[in-house]
Order: structure tokens, then sequence, then C-alpha cells
């Protein structure tokens, strides 16, 4: 089944690229590597369908610009960006885009597993983001005006210390509502939590 399909990996380093290849290949999924977004794009409209993962900051064309090309293109490969900390804006700014998800270095290999195998899925099943649409939003409705800011200040990228500035709270306080806000959303980490966020149409706050 996974070998059906392919993952392509595009970063500049040339160390990421070979272990991701490792991992991937091992567990099952054929994969091929791109050292940067133009070579990935030359060769895209001849690829077969599968899950692109790459990295949001390479020289000469970053993972958003590679991700309107895209776009424009009309090519539909759905996309996991990795990310440095500290990235996170950039990374909601891809999703926003239509990317599914963002992984931030370092990761593990559980979850880039975890990422394909959900990319995947999805590549398999388009109508499923539409319950996930629904899901989302209906779990935003639980939550109180505060956990609400909360979250806007968490999809901003911003940390406990400065959301508690913002809003005129103690960091303690920001730690108690994004632990409620991560527990009402049914979020394991800050990517599931930016994916239910921009599903369920919350309006983010900051500029791009």
């Amino acid at each position: 089944m996974a070998a059906e399909t392919c993952v392509y990996v595009v970063d500049d380093d040339e160390a990421v690229r070979d272990s991701l290849s490792v991992l991937l290949e091992v567990n099952g999924y054929t994969s091929r590597a791109f050292s940067s977004a133009q070579e990935f794009l030359a060769a895209a409209p001849t690829l077969r369908p599968g899950c692109l993962i790459a990295d949001i900051r390479m020289p000469r064309m970053d993972g958003l610009e590679m991700q309107q090309r895209l776009i424009e293109r009309a090519l539909p490969f759905p996309l996991i960006v990795v990310t440095g900390h500290g990235d996170v804006p950039l990374a909601v700014r891809a999703m926003k885009a239509g990317a599914l998800d963002f992984i931030e270095k370092p990761f593990t290999a559980e979850t880039i597993l975890g990422g394909v195998k959900d990319a995947l899925a999805r590549l398999a099943e388009p109508r499923a983001q539409d319950a996930v649409a629904s899901t989302a939003a209906a779990r935003l409705e639980t939550l109180s005006p505060r956990e609400r800011e909360v979250m806007e200040g968490l999809l901003a990228g911003l940390p406990n210390k400065s959301i508690a500035y913002d809003l005129g709270i103690s960091p303690r306080t920001v730690e108690i509502h994004r632990a409620r806000v991560m527990d009402k959303m049914g979020a394991r980490s800050l990517s599931e939590l930016v994916r239910m966020g921009l599903a369920g149409g919350l309006q983010l706050r900051f500029n791009e």
C-alpha cells in the first residue's frame, strides 16, 4: 500500500535528505529527494501522486514560494513543511495556503511517519477534510472568549510571556488556558492546534 505512492523530500541539507529517505524507505515508502525547490518544480509535472516534505527555509526559493508555484500550476502535492524554532508564523501561512501540517526541528521518526500517513490518507480521501472542518468548528464553540484569545496568540507564534503581556494576565494563567485549549480542541501538538484552528475558520490576529 505505502509503496504505491511516493514521498518527496525537498531540503538543501544533504544529511537531512539522506536520513529522511532512509527512514521512509525502511518503513515501506518509495521516496525521492531533491536538493532545491527549483529542482522539484522542474520535475513535478511528471511525478506520480504523493506527499511532499519540504523545509520552509531554503536558499534562492523557500518552501512558501515553492508552495505558491505548485498552487499556480494546479499540481496537488499534499505538503508537510519542516520548520526551525521560531518559524511558527511562517508555518501558519503555509497551512493557510493549503499545507497539511508542519513539523518542528528537531523532529522524531514517529512524528515524520505520522505526518506522512495522515497526508497520504487525505490524498486518498479528500472529502475527509469536510468532516475535520465540521469537528473543528464545533470544538471552537466550546472555548471561552479568553481561551480563544490565547489560542490566537499561540497560532501567531507568540510565547506564553508575550501572550500574557498582551492580555494583561500572568504567564501561569496563560499556561492554564493553553492546557484547556489543547484539551477542548483535541490537539496533541501545536501543529494539530493550528490545523484545527484553520479548519474551523478561526480568524488570526497577526499580519502576514
